[in-house]
């Protein structure tokens, strides 16, 4: 399983993670987010587009506001692929399986041959080296 890149990438900024975190209890308006924070309300919207483009989270407009929804489902495939590699029985399954041997290739012969040149070498602004 190819690891979701998309996902880690809009998780790869604590304030996107805090954001991530804040809308777990529900849906909010951004000027609600933007006074959790010590950054621009243009800065939030920045990284609450980001998450809208990995699909974490939605964006729908009520009368004035815009509401931001996290969508818990969609983190299930990085958390796959994280439980993937850290689970202890993949892990043993790799340690126990031997590596297969490699077959070394058989060298190559090759033949080369150096011809004298035709032509003196010529000389380089005037100079011979």
């Amino acid at each position: 399983m190819p690891p979701p890149i998309s996902i880690f990438l809009a998780l790869a900024d604590p304030t996107r993670c805090r954001i991530v975190e804040i809308l777990r209890t529900g849906p909010q308006p951004v000027h609600v987010l933007a006074s959790r924070f010590a950054i621009s309300r243009p800065a939030i919207s920045r990284h609450l587009r980001v998450l809208k483009q990995a699909r974490l989270i939605s964006e729908k407009k009520t009368g004035r506001e815009n509401l931001y929804r996290l969508h818990a489902k969609k983190l299930e495939p990085a958390q796959n692929w994280i439980g993937g590699i850290s689970s202890p029985a993949v892990a043993e399954a790799t340690a126990k399986t031997p590596p297969k041997p490699r077959k070394a290739p058989a060298p190559k012969i090759v033949e080369i041959t150096v011809k004298p040149p035709s032509t003196p070498a010529v000389s380089q602004m005037g100079f011979d080296f």
